[in-house]
């Protein structure tokens, strides 16, 4: 896997942990760093598809083993006071059966706690995904981003959990970074003091889902 830049996680100079546009501008401005395990490439796409189209969750274990294997998210994991997985829509929550963000979050708790790390518990219910738009993964970059404004809202129950907390997202795959920036964004508003995000794969092109 190549050198990534922490904050947009696209490819960056071997050795430096922040590109060159990042010194000078933030293009995900409410995520403080990304980590991600693999590239979103063969042989990873086809496993996130089994994970997200056909009915195959327990591959969120191995994707959290993986990611646990990097240095980098463990430092993440540690310095987190909550983990919030990105939510799905209430119709695909129902046409899944399940959220593989949720699993993937619960998988890492469980996979750090086994290596010895103090891992708070994820909160399901963090954030709520309003309406019910086109698939991120069917849209071009542009719109992207044009889908998400406003898709996020904190929960108006649990929200007040995030005040004054370091908030760690975490998601299967980031693309353009659209899903984790307005998330991120989300959380901000509801009073988190940072974000940093998790996600099992990533695009080469990056520069924040």
């Amino acid at each position: 896997m190549r050198w990534r830049c922490q904050v947009c996680a696209c490819v960056a100079p071997t050795g430096q942990s922040v590109c060159g546009r990042c010194l000078t501008q933030r293009p995900w401005p409410d995520i403080a760093h990304c980590v991600a395990a693999v590239d979103y490439a063969y042989p990873w796409d086809a496993l996130v598809a089994r994970l997200k189209f056909h009915a195959e969750p327990a591959w969120a274990h191995t994707m959290a083993e993986l990611l646990l294997d990097r240095p980098e998210a463990r430092t993440l994991l540690a310095e987190a006071d909550c983990i919030a997985p990105v939510p799905l829509t209430r119709s695909r929550l129902a046409e899944r059966g399940y959220n593989q963000a949720w699993e993937i979050a619960k998988a890492l708790r469980a996979g750090g706690q086994q290596r010895g790390l103090s891992v708070p518990a994820p909160l399901a219910q963090a954030l709520l995904r309003r309406g019910d738009g086109a698939d991120q993964h069917t849209l071009d970059r542009q719109r992207r981003w044009q889908n998400l404004q406003h898709a996020f809202q904190p929960h108006p129950t649990h929200g007040h959990r995030l005040v004054g907390r370091r908030v760690l997202l975490v998601d299967d795959v980031c693309t353009t970074g659209a899903t984790l920036q307005m998330a991120a964004r989300a959380l901000r508003g509801a009073g988190a003091i940072a974000v940093d995000a998790l996600v099992f794969a990533r695009t080469d092109e990056s520069t924040g889902n």
